[in-house]
């Protein structure tokens, strides 16, 4: 028997550290498979090359357990060790068998996936000893044990063994009982060795006997050992994308349409990626793709390996580029890593392109469901969104499709303004926007609808992609004023019937929750409606964007803010302010004259305190105490004018109709002040 110290050296050590500091216990059974199908891999290809001429016979990994003897052993029956491998492979910590081998067979090794004799130490986590039994392939080889405690002694002695092969047993500590249950070793085993390319067995399979699930006869075979993605598209059907993709995501409806990744060069990739329908509902999980390294599972955490937009899909990427042992800061900084999420999005985009080019209508058909998709990608990907601007599409509010170059061309001619801007018309609900439509239709304008929970920024970016090109809701302004063909008409308002119309028509404004107003007078023609609400633009997409991205906050809360437009051409409105004019004028006279006298009063005395600024107090005092009794004076004109205004409009009906009638085309109008409506304007058709 043998005895010995473990070489650990300053060389050695730090890479141990660096890939064994895990934060879940759980990934040495990983560790423990993958390295016996790894020796069960290399006799394989040894077998291929000659150097094996023993029988194969039954490749396989197993995990028993024995929960009497607290042990969990992993048990396989490939190339195995001799004392020299040994000393070599376990006791030299950080010396990997696998990148030896690969460096000798690099060309035909096949799926080599672990470093052993670095994930072999992960059992040390969960034991308080682990006790190897391998007899090696080569002709004439002694079985070997070597037992260690987790100290850096261990002990190395001939033994029986008749299989060729390795058992690595581990002696569970009493903090890691868990792993003796088979129901959690099971779950484990499906997690991580899944689509293993070895059989993994584990336990034996059960079924429902005499009112309780009992063992069979039959070996719990765990994983496949050929999944979809390891086989060539050209093989595979429709219904063989479906089924395995029901098996990754139980319980899921149908995907829209799937890319098969298959590359060797510049790096090794292959995997399926699956678009599911996710319509408005921007739920960005990051565990819908599932990473692994030669059919072993890595993570489902893969941030940096595709693009941000991407975790939106489903499926499988497998590389074995992408080390076992990774941590979120190594995929973010590695440059292989980087090339292949730049690869991702690139098949990405030309799936997306071929779609639309060989099957536009199709394509138009799906186009609801992978918006969101598509408009996430151009927003956080900038190669995908140089790709995407030529099958992007634009959706009108009759459900017409066009690229971006097909709606140019559809609109530049109808849809410039004076200033040489193209502008398109959105609509964000066809049914609350509907008398903002119908009243852009009847100018000859197309209408889009933008209705996506991303189509805020989405429009902010065309704006900054398309040259000479605003989007502008449709509701935001008046008809006239949404496309500016010319210089606007003045109103013919007098300064008099402006002030007296805007306090007689914000007076009886009612209250609606969250929201300002302010009042404006357009000439738009006796044909137009004799009032109109829109949205100030800036703000409704402040406050709008604001909902999604943190930091915007202060706009949120902000209340909206209304423009109410009122139509002087309109013989309804004619009529108020010829009979506001009428009433109010001259009774309104004497106070105006008196805001005017105490403005001026005001302008002169700041002038002459501008002037006098080396005068002594008692000369500034005096001029300060004249403005302030002329602010005074102002003031109270304003209040008493204001109040005649608001007890005038208070009896004029018709002046809330036309209010109530903007409102409720911008469907503001509700409650309390729509009962009152109903009954105003039944009284008024009496």
């Amino acid at each position: 028997m043998a005895t010995g110290k473990i070489g650990v050296t300053t060389e050695n050590i730090f890479p141990v550290i660096k890939k064994f500091l895990y934060s879940d216990h759980e990934i040495f059974l990983r560790e423990l498979v993958s390295n016996a199908v790894d020796a069960t891999q290399k006799l394989r290809t040894l077998a291929s090359f000659g150097e094996y001429k023993g029988e194969l016979g039954e490749l396989r990994v197993s995990v028993t357990l024995d929960k009497e003897a607290g042990t969990l052993t992993v048990s396989d029956s490939g190339i195995g060790m001799d004392a020299g491998d040994i000393e070599k492979y376990i006791n030299q910590i950080a010396f990997s068998g696998a990148e030896e081998f690969l460096k000798k067979y690099k060309d035909v090794a096949n799926g080599i996936i672990g470093h052993f004799g670095l994930g072999f130490y992960s059992a040390f986590m969960v034991s308080k000893k682990v006790v190897i039994r391998s007899l090696s392939y080569k002709e004439g080889a002694k079985a070997v044990q070597w037992s260690c405690d987790g100290s850096p002694e261990y002990t190395m002695e001939e033994t029986d063994k008749a299989a060729r092969g390795t058992d690595v047993i581990l002696y569970l500590d009493d903090d890691s009982k868990e792993f003796l249950e088979q129901a959690r070793v099971d779950t484990l085993l499906k997690k991580y060795c899944r689509f293993l390319p070895v059989p993994v067995i584990s336990g034996k399979e059960q079924e429902w006997k005499e009112g309780k699930m009992v063992d069979t006869d039959r070996d719990n075979v765990i994983n496949a050992t050929e999944p979809l993605w390891t086989r060539k598209p050209a093989d595979l059907k429709d219904e063989d994308y479906l089924h395995f993709y029901h098996e990754l995501m139980p319980g899921m409806e149908d995907p829209m349409f799937w890319i098969h990744l298959n590359v060797d060069y510049p790096f090794t990739l292959t995997g399926i990626l699956y678009f599911p329908k996710i319509k408005n509902n921007l739920d960005v999980r990051k565990d819908r793709i599932q990473l692994y390294c030669n059919q072993v599972y890595v993570t489902d955490q893969v941030e940096g390996v595709v693009p941000e937009f991407m975790t939106l899909m489903q499926g499988v990427i497998d590389s074995p580029d992408i080390p076992l042992n990774v941590s979120r800061s190594y995929l973010q900084a590695d440059s292989q890593v980087k090339k292949i999420s730049g690869y991702i999005s690139k098949k990405v985009a030309e799936k997306l392109s071929a779609m639309f080019k060989d099957d536009r209508k199709e394509y138009e058909a799906k186009w609801d469901d992978i918006k969101i998709f598509i408009e996430y990608g151009m927003l956080t990907d900038a190669k995908f969104c140089d790709q995407a601007m030529k099958f992007v599409l634009l959706k009108d509010v009759d459900g017409s499709y066009f690229t971006l170059e097909e709606y140019k061309k559809l609109t530049e001619a109808g849809q410039t303004d004076k200033d040489g801007n193209l502008i398109y018309l959105y609509a964000t609900d066809v049914q609350g926007q509907y008398s903002y439509i119908e009243a852009a239709r009847e100018r000859g304008y197309s209408v889009l609808l933008m209705d996506g929970q991303l189509d805020p920024h989405f429009i902010a970016m065309l704006e900054q992609k398309l040259e000479k090109t605003r989007l502008v809701r449709v509701d935001s302004d008046i008809v006239d004023h949404l496309i500016v063909k010319a210089e606007r008409k003045e109103s013919s308002l007098t300064p008099v019937q402006t002030d007296i119309l805007t306090t007689v028509f914000r007076s009886q404004i009612p209250t609606v929750e969250k929201a300002e107003f302010i009042v404006q007078f357009e000439a738009l023609g006796a044909a137009a409606a004799p009032a109109t609400v829109t949205q100030n633009e800036f703000m409704r997409r402040m406050k709008e964007m604001s909902a999604m991205q943190p930091g915007m906050n202060f706009y949120g809360e902000l209340p909206d803010s209304y423009t109410l437009v009122v139509n002087t051409d309109q013989p309804a409105v004619k009529k108020i302010t010829e009979l506001a004019t009428a009433a109010l004028a001259d009774k309104v006279a004497p106070m105006r004259s008196e805001i005017e006298s105490g403005n001026e009063a005001m302008t002169e005395a700041r002038r002459q305190l501008s002037e006098k600024k080396d005068a002594d107090d008692a000369a500034k005092e005096a001029l300060q105490k004249e403005i302030s009794e002329a602010e005074k004076r102002v003031a109270s004109a304003r209040s008493e004018e204001e109040k005649l205004e608001k007890e005038y409009a208070a009896t004029q009906p018709r002046v809330r109709q036309v209010i109530d009638l903007a409102l409720l085309g911008a469907g503001l109008l509700k409650g309390e002040a729509l009962g009152a409506f109903i009954k105003r304007s039944a009284e008024l058709m009496e």
